[in-house]
């Protein structure tokens, strides 16, 4: 793997400023011991740019984040987050002003951020010139980090993709078509590839509930069938009293529906029974994936309009259903009814 520089991201910025918005890097400096008085912290210490709070939404609980004028003049100030601050200060809020300990350097306290469910509370930030100059990195750096414009659809970034690794190629002089001597992550096209993903999920279901909907339409339909066959006489007393064929064909889809729309609910109570119990043993788990950590199930919900849409589904399968027992319900003559054991 090729090791970025501090030239590859004045490269970033000066050869695509069609669609480069702002440009950062960010260097790790791990294992440092955060102190204030007898009060300690271990912490990874990331020395970035002012773009890293929009490209990695921090979000900012106190203070201010890393500025520009921070960088320029190698400040030693950093931001940590909010348990950080109470296990050195005891109240989070006394820390913006003060100065804190790590590895014998004195670092102010100008920010603050909180948690947004997938953020290391061990993770402090300094000026990215700061920490390449007391840890003495050089001018290497562990990533650069942009944000882009210009570029709507996977095939446009990918071919933005294409001409970054090229220039990096000529810098490094590696081969640009090697991907493994850089590894670029682009959010937006690991967006569309959830979104495939999550569409071929969605189909899938889809798929299975149809499957699952018609054989609950047969399995009622042979019900209601048998049902006609044992009530055949019952049929003919009411047609040889004057009832009209709508009057029964109401009556075979009404209860079609009946047994549908109750049997659908118990399956519905059954299925929010599932997933509040689901919430109760696994509410907002997370998944880690070596890189950054995820909340995988939080706070279930069944949507009404979904409800309302099931209701409306029940219903309609009711009715084809019921339809076509209620149909020979109707061709039942009342003399053969009348003659039925």
């Amino acid at each position: 793997n090729i090791r970025l520089d501090n030239e590859d991201v004045d490269i970033t910025g000066s050869n695509f400023p069609d669609n480069v918005i702002s440009v950062g890097a960010t260097v790790y400096q791990s294992g440092v011991v955060i102190s204030y008085g007898k009060e300690y912290v271990s912490c990874s210490l990331n020395g970035v740019y002012p773009n890293y709070l929009e490209v990695e939404w921090i979000n900012s609980a106190a203070g201010r984040f890393i500025n520009d004028m921070d960088i320029r003049e190698r400040r030693k100030v950093i931001v940590m987050h909010k348990k950080t601050a109470e296990a050195l200060f005891k109240k989070s809020e006394d820390a913006i002003g003060q100065f804190v300990n790590a590895k014998g350097v004195a670092y102010q306290v100008v920010g603050l951020y909180a948690d947004k469910g997938d953020r290391d509370s061990r993770e402090a930030y300094i000026p990215f010139s700061t920490l390449q100059l007391i840890y003495n990195k050089g001018d290497k750096l562990n990533n650069i980090a942009f944000t882009i414009r210009g570029l709507e659809t996977e095939a446009k970034n990918k071919a933005f993709e294409r001409q970054y690794r090229k220039a990096l190629s000529i810098h490094h002089r590696f081969d640009a078509e090697d991907n493994s001597a850089i590894w670029i992550w682009n959010r937006f096209t690991n967006y569309l590839q959830q979104q495939k993903g999550m569409s071929i999920l969605r189909t899938a279901i889809w798929i299975i509930g149809i499957f699952t909907l018609l054989s609950g339409i047969v399995g009622v339909s042979n019900i209601m069938l048998v049902t006609v066959k044992e009530r055949t006489r019952e049929f003919g007393i009411r047609k040889a009293l004057g009832a009209t064929p709508a009057s029964i064909l109401r009556l075979i889809i009404l209860e079609s529906i009946a047994i549908t729309t109750l049997f659908g609910y118990i399956g519905m109570v059954g299925g929010i029974l599932a997933t509040e119990y689901m919430n109760m043993v696994a509410g907002e788990s997370k998944m880690d994936t070596g890189m950054w950590s995820t909340t995988v199930f939080l706070n279930p919900t069944v949507d009404m309009h979904v409800a309302v849409q099931a209701t409306l589904t029940l219903i309609i399968a009711g009715t084809l259903a019921g339809f076509f027992p209620a149909k020979k319900a109707v061709s039942i003559r009342p003399i053969e009814a009348l003659r039925a054991d």
